[in-house]
């Protein structure tokens, strides 16, 4: 059995028992210590895995920590665990920080049995973060997270290896919590960034940015929606004969309909330059050069209307986003382009 399978058989465990766990005791056994069987460490053997051990903290004598994992007699990770009905808060948090503070461990995990939050001293030497780098719910566990955790495997524990990304996956987490909380209550900041000139020319009041609060969150729901819908009708029914042709372009590959637009915007500008075509995620681009910033206009092909941007420099009095469903549309702009185009020439 691997070790996904592992953790795949104390998860379905963990949701038959969690009910019944009422007590510390009860969850260390039952659920914490085969956690850390699991990852590969002997919890019999006290000079390996220590219960209770001592962490006096300044004049609080006598402070024990669950349990420490030792390296070469000193410990490296220090376990604080409470019972599975308990909701980890920051009050549990700051025990540990004691704990850590008066030790030689380089990590901490605080534990209720199902959720597990791993901290180091990734901000100042010696004083743990308050912030986890890591989290592991055993309830909900994905593949990315399990790989994290294969970090913490006896056989494969690597401290540098593990510093090395604890701090990325910090500001990871800290971003994706941020961004969660953006799209379920977005901020006024956001508001007034997303509604700029382009969208609400008129004063931001509190009333305006109440109003478009709400077209924002329902913005944000119809887009997630439209990838998952759009990648799941990929997935099920892939239809190949709307797979558009593509063009490669240098390392880079583009829809046909890009191509067309790119090409469109060449043949109106100088093309013994250096012209590149360019791809991300989101849009087809053109840049001269080897510059990202020397790009001269933006492609993005949509289901219903397309966009069409050019390049607004410091000198330029206009900033160009034109709607188009068909090529021959961009002939209205041409003048546009071949400005832009001769601005980016200047750069």
């Amino acid at each position: 059995m691997d070790f996904m399978e592992k953790i795949n058989e104390l998860s379905k465990k963990v949701e038959k028992i969690k009910w019944n766990l009422k007590t510390e005791e009860a969850t260390k056994t039952s659920i914490i210590l085969p956690f850390f069987q699991i990852l590969g460490y002997d919890v019999f053997d006290p000079c390996e895995f220590v219960p209770e051990y001592t962490a006096d903290a300044g004049i609080k004598k006598g402070e024990k920590v669950d349990y420490a994992i030792m390296f070469n007699n000193e410990p490296l990770i220090l376990v604080e665990a409470k019972s599975a009905n308990t909701e980890l808060s920051g009050k549990h948090i700051s025990q540990l920080m004691r704990y850590f503070s008066v030790t030689k461990a380089k990590f901490a995990i605080l534990t209720n049995g199902i959720v597990y939050q791993f901290f180091s001293d990734l901000e100042e030497h010696n004083k743990m973060d308050t912030i986890p780098f890591l989290k592991f719910d055993l309830c909900h566990s994905k593949k990315e997270t399990v790989e994290e955790l294969k970090r913490f495997q006896k056989d494969a524990f690597d401290v540098k290896l593990i510093l090395s990304s604890a701090s990325d996956l910090k500001y990871m987490t800290m971003v994706k919590s941020m961004v969660a909380e953006q799209f379920q209550n977005p901020s006024d900041q956001l508001v007034k960034l997303l509604i700029n000139k382009n969208i609400y020319a008129g004063t931001k009041t509190q009333a305006v940015l109440d109003k478009f609060r709400t077209i924002i969150q329902k913005a944000f729901e119809e887009y997630i929606n439209d990838i998952i819908t759009e990648r799941l009708s990929t997935v099920i029914s892939p239809d190949t004969t709307q797979i558009p042709v593509v063009k490669e372009r240098g390392d880079m590959v583009l829809t046909q309909e890009e191509v067309e637009v790119l090409d469109f915007v060449k043949s109106r500008v100088d093309t013994r330059l250096n012209i590149k075509y360019k791809k991300t995620s989101r849009y087809a681009y053109m840049q001269l050069g080897e510059l990202s910033t020397k790009w001269i206009c933006r492609v993005y092909i949509r289901k219903e209307q397309h966009l069409f941007v050019l390049h607004k420099f410091e000198d330029t009095d206009y900033e160009c986003e034109y709607y188009f469903d068909e090529v021959e549309q961009l002939e209205a702009i041409k003048g546009l382009i071949k400005d832009t185009f001769e601005k980016c020439c200047k750069l």
